[in-house]
């Protein structure tokens, strides 16, 4: 039941036309620097978001320092955490307007600002908006094109490559945890925050490693994977028109911008030739006025792109398994979240302290968790295995999981709850995949864009929430029944809405018979 394109009666128009004649693939596609994109993305994961889950270490110095609640000081990496996955949407216009590269590295050295101004701090609304907001912002920054790369560069090891490349947030929690916990031992916090800003610029190195695809590798690529979804789905009856009706982005006001575009520079162009045998300085003048419209033009261009994507007539909004999709994304990440909030009180309350010392239950969240995204990908790539069904069944027990969880009273059966949650969690590295499998190659940055943004709400909301819902009813036990039912009402959702997108055009076809 898996739900691609064409399944749903769904096209972005960012086909290119099938030829007969055979295209030869691109070796950096599957292979070559598409293996750089996987290393440049796992770096990514570690400096960015292994620094995120190690922020426990500083977030004790910072309640020290400044005497602050624990509820105020926690809202440093809450923040942190949520804008990095928030600011998705506005991340996608910028690799619209200025590729994935230039993104990562302006990200970078924010990130990097970020860190560093945090060194200063002289109370807790300080970091707020220095490592809250600056660093949250540069971290989004880094952290949308390193998934967007690694999607253009593979076609057959998509679901292994995003595995790979996020295995670096399990590396990363470990890593960075031993390393800021070392630098606040040696030198305070304040200095281990400028030392890691300053470990932080790599960021910009790992942004320079992802060299765009030209156009036509993008085209080709797309004419491979249409190939093969038009194998898969030759039992199904959806005609062109019925396809066309869904709404597709029209290329030709695209091709009419471009020929203005064209013009205009032409006409930039004709001016400076002419212009030669003028003075030096009108030169230098028509050379800017040549820039600006350069820069004008892919402004625009970009601008609309992200616009016709979010509002335009055929919106990434029109799909409705996209929405749904978003729905779930709303619920999901919390109910990760929560175990690793409120295991270590749940242990207590059960006197398994000792037990958990020598191995903590959230370390076997973690480690499992590592294996998972890789198994999950590497199961996902097999040809006789749908991503769709594999991502479905993953989340069906990760629900699953956090429902009995509450019930288990045992280290023994805790274990087993935690290691299966960990395991199951590793879906996060078929996102990209199944986001791209809904909405294209080229739509990829706004769709995901989006729904990291929904992830991020979640993550900002649902500790807080857990919380609330403890001071009500003074057990931990609800907190995983509400969260656990949300995330089912998201997973129903995914369930039903690609039955009606495909009941939806047979109506409509039928109807226009009749006509």
């Amino acid at each position: 039941m898996y739900a691609s394109r064409e399944d749903i009666g769904y096209d972005f128009g960012d086909d290119s036309k099938v030829g007969s004649k055979p295209i030869k693939p691109n070796p950096n596609i599957d292979g070559g620097w598409a293996w750089m994109i996987v290393l440049s993305s796992f770096l990514v994961h570690i400096l960015i978001m292994g620094s995120q889950m190690a922020l426990g270490v500083l977030n004790m110095e910072w309640i020290e320092e400044f005497n602050q609640s624990r509820g105020l000081t926690a809202w440093v990496s809450s923040l942190s955490m949520g804008i990095t996955l928030i600011v998705g949407p506005f991340i996608g216009l910028f690799i619209s307007m200025c590729g994935c590269r230039k993104t990562a590295i302006i990200g970078g050295i924010l990130n990097a600002l970020g860190w560093i101004l945090s060194a200063y701090a002289s109370n807790v609304h300080y970091l707020f908006l220095t490592f809250g907001v600056t660093a949250g912002v540069g971290s989004g920054m880094v952290y949308l094109p390193a998934v967007v790369m690694v999607g253009q560069y593979f076609q057959k090891r998509r679901a292994l490559a995003q595995g790979l490349s996020t295995t670096g947030t399990g590396f990363g929690a470990f890593l960075m945890t031993a390393l800021l916990k070392y630098l606040c031992t040696e030198f305070g916090w304040r200095n281990a925050m400028f030392i890691q800003g300053a470990i932080s610029l790599n960021l910009c190195v790992c942004g320079a490693l992802m060299r765009p695809l030209s156009p036509k590798d993008l085209s080709e690529k797309y004419v491979v994977r249409s190939n093969s979804e038009d194998n898969q789905a030759k039992g199904l009856s959806h005609s062109a028109e019925t396809i066309k009706s869904n709404g597709v982005l029209s290329e030709e006001p695209d091709k009419k911008e471009e020929t203005t575009n064209e013009e205009v520079l032409d006409g930039v162009q004709h001016i400076e030739t002419g212009g030669k045998s003028r003075s030096g300085r009108n030169m230098y003048g028509l050379r800017i006025l040549k820039t600006v419209s350069q820069l004008t033009v892919t402004v625009r261009k970009g601008f609309a792109m992200w616009y016709s994507s979010y509002f335009g007539a055929a919106s990434l909004f029109t799909n409705r398994v996209f929405v749904a999709f978003i729905i779930w994304a709303l619920f999901a990440y919390s109910s990760f979240v929560i175990p690793f909030i409120h295991l270590p009180e749940i242990v207590k309350q059960y006197n398994l302290s000792n037990q958990d010392n020598i191995f903590p239950l959230t370390s076997i969240i973690a480690i499992v968790h590592i294996f998972g995204k890789v198994i999950l990908g590497i199961i996902s790539d097999l040809p006789c295995i749908s991503t769709w069904n594999v991502f479905l069944m993953a989340n069906f027990t990760l629900v699953t999981c956090i429902l009995t969880l509450p019930l288990m009273q045992t280290y023994i059966g805790l274990a087993v709850v935690c290691a299966l949650i960990g395991f199951s969690s590793g879906y996060f590295s078929l996102m990209p995949v199944v986001t791209e499998d809904l909405v294209g190659t080229k739509h990829l940055a706004n769709a995901y864009g989006i729904i990291i943004c929904a992830n991020g709400i979640s993550a900002l909301l649902g500790p807080p929430f857990a919380g609330w819902i403890y001071d009500i009813t003074h057990k931990y036990d609800f907190s995983f029944y509400i969260s656990g039912l949300l995330y089912m009402v998201g997973i129903i959702f995914l369930l039903i809405q690609p039955f009606i997108q495909k009941k939806q055009p047979r109506e409509k076809s039928t109807e226009e018979a009749q006509v």
